[in-house]
């Protein structure tokens, strides 16, 4: 039986025909891995699910595993998917394995004559499909196996051991979202006039991600224009439920270390050059960030572009704002970094924060003369300021690591301020000696 897929499919055809014709070769005799990954939400299983309808039928049996990393969690899970393996293509209903690793013995002695297509979705680790992959030399030839993962480096560990074949799948481009989220916030691919603005709004809002076109449409069906424009004022501040758990997915999977390097790199780092964002989190965390950096490539948090900047999508940058700010809703000077303008003035100008805070960002819409307190900060390791005219600064931390004020507007830094600690030193457009301050020290 065919797989159920939804009714309305944007932009799907040309990812499918290019991984069945470039990635699959189905006429190929090679026993093959297909990986898709991509960031949460951007379409992975329902491509996969696509696929295995069109193809299915060109091989002696199929199965789709889903949720494969939810139910490999217990040795249970583990079995039940060995046997649901083997029931879709043999057609074994009652077959009972016992045990993982006799489950392993069974399934690959009962499918090794076979040639098969398997769709394994949703892989997290390497262990949940060991027993697909230690035996894949067995299958007969012509089988294909298709993994869906948010994980690159999965993909890359398996490449020791077999051919694999990478997809990535990418955003939809604008045409494509307009008339995904017209469909599903009107009913129809045309929308009234007057809303014109507040699409393209949103649009921009979503980054091409599907399932969070789907989403916002789904919920701004039927709703009067002045309820658009609040929920649009409501998801620029706080990320719709239902999205931040879906993207969180990716960020749970990381150690600690690496969550508080995606953490910083989503309200500070954004936008540096690699190496200095290296510099930076070295220099913090003692240690070389080098692996989990490339962790939170290879899982779609973070990107390298061209020119070797860190950069994020718009949607899992505000994601990790969301997760700093659930630190602590409603006291916001105990979270552990400080991203919004409205909030970090008060808590400079009141002196009313703590050693807690980890970084802080001031960037004001317009110019305000503002007296910053920061003596209580004496954990601050990030510090970047726009639009604030400061008549006197009477401290800055000694442990910052990043100093990033443009337009900065004294002549000097404060005389007690000990820059050993400091790594990157922005401050375009300001006017001030520096030599009496750094005579001594090596940036």
């Amino acid at each position: 039986m065919k797989l159920f897929v939804a009714k309305y499919l944007v932009g799907i055809d040309t990812r499918v025909n290019d991984i069945i014709n470039r990635c699959l070769d189905i006429k190929s005799s090679d026993v093959r891995i297909v990986g898709i990954f991509g960031l949460p939400g951007v379409g992975k299983t329902t491509i996969a699910k696509v696929i295995f309808n069109k193809i299915h039928y060109c091989f002696d049996g199929s199965s789709f595993l889903d949720n494969v990393s939810e139910k490999s969690r217990t040795n249970d899970g583990v079995i039940q998917l060995q046997e649901t393996l083997c029931y879709e293509i043999l057609g074994y209903q009652n077959l009972k394995v016992g045990s993982i690793s006799k489950g392993i013995n069974v399934t690959i002695e009962r499918l090794h004559r076979k040639r098969i297509l398997i769709v394994i979705d949703n892989v997290e680790e390497l262990n949940e499909i060991e027993f697909f992959l230690e035996n894949c030399d067995r299958f007969t030839s012509g089988s294909r196996i298709i993994i869906t993962t948010r994980d690159k480096h999965l993909l890359d560990t398996l490449t020791k051991n077999n051919h694999v074949m990478y997809y990535e799948v990418k955003e939809l481009n604008k045409h494509e979202a307009h008339k995904l989220f017209c469909h599903e916030a009107f009913g129809r691919n045309n929308f009234e006039e007057d809303y014109s603005g507040l699409v393209n709004q949103f649009i921009d809002y979503a980054k091409g991600l599907p399932l969070v076109l789907k989403i916002i449409g789904a919920d701004l069906y039927g709703s009067t224009k002045h309820e658009w424009e609040s929920v649009l004022d409501k998801y620029k501040r706080i990320p719709k439920g239902d999205i931040q758990k879906i993207l969180k997915i990716s960020y749970d999977g990381l150690d600690q270390t690496q969550q508080g390097i995606f953490l910083d790199i989503a309200c500070f780092l954004k936008g540096f050059y690699k190496n200095e964002a290296v510099d930076i989190l070295r220099s913090i965390n003692n240690h070389d960030p080098y692996y989990d950096i490339k962790r939170l490539i290879d899982k779609c948090l973070i990107i390298a572009t061209e020119d070797n900047k860190l950069s994020m999508h718009d949607l899992i940058q505000q994601m990790g704002w969301e997760i700093v700010r659930q630190e602590s809703p409603e006291v916001i000077e105990k979270r552990s970094r400080l991203m919004c303008y409205e909030d970090a003035p008060e808590i400079l100008i009141e002196n009313t924060g703590s050693n807690e805070i980890r970084g802080i960002t001031v960037c004001l819409p317009k110019r305000k003369n503002m007296k910053l307190n920061l003596e209580k900060m004496r954990n601050l390791k990030y510090l970047k300021v726009r639009n604030v005219i400061c008549e006197d600064l009477e401290s800055l931390p000694n442990g910052l690591r990043l100093l990033d004020w443009n337009e900065f507007p004294l002549s000097s830094l404060p005389s007690a301020f000990e820059p050993k600690n400091l790594v990157v030193l922005n401050m375009r457009q300001s006017h001030i000696k520096l030599d009496e301050h750094f005579e001594k020290t090596s940036l």
